[in-house]
């Protein structure tokens, strides 16, 4: 079975950074989608950003030029830099990876455990 382990939440300020990080295990081949989303308290998981494994990135409009995805193919990770952090970010981010099947069939894949991040002041 395929594993994510997500590392790199925390509690900042507001306008800090921080770089949450996703290491996938298990049967890899045929995962074509990585990205995060996130899921604040009493509000719907929503996606964050997603890549391709070719580098094709997609962000959601609240990022505003503050988050940058990665993806190392040769790890099997994926990355989010996230600066200037406002308490509006304040959430549980997943880490989420899909197959080919997945997308074709509307699966949602695999999930990481989540990993908190908090914004204050």
């Amino acid at each position: 079975q395929v594993q994510l382990v997500e590392s790199g939440g925390g509690l900042v300020q507001a306008g800090g950074s921080l770089r949450l990080s996703c290491t996938a295990s298990g049967p890899l081949f045929g995962l074509y989608l990585m990205g995060w989303y996130r899921t604040a308290p009493g509000n719907q998981r929503e996606l964050v950003a997603d890549i391709t494994r070719s580098g094709d990135a997609t962000y959601e409009h609240f990022t505003k030029g503050r988050f940058t995805i990665s993806r190392d193919n040769d790890k099997n990770t994926v990355l989010l830099e996230m600066g200037n952090l406002q308490p509006e970010d304040t959430a549980v981010y997943y880490c989420n990876a899909r197959s080919t099947w997945d997308t074709q069939h509307g699966e949602t894949g695999t999930w990481g455990q989540g990993t908190q991040v908090t914004v204050s002041s």
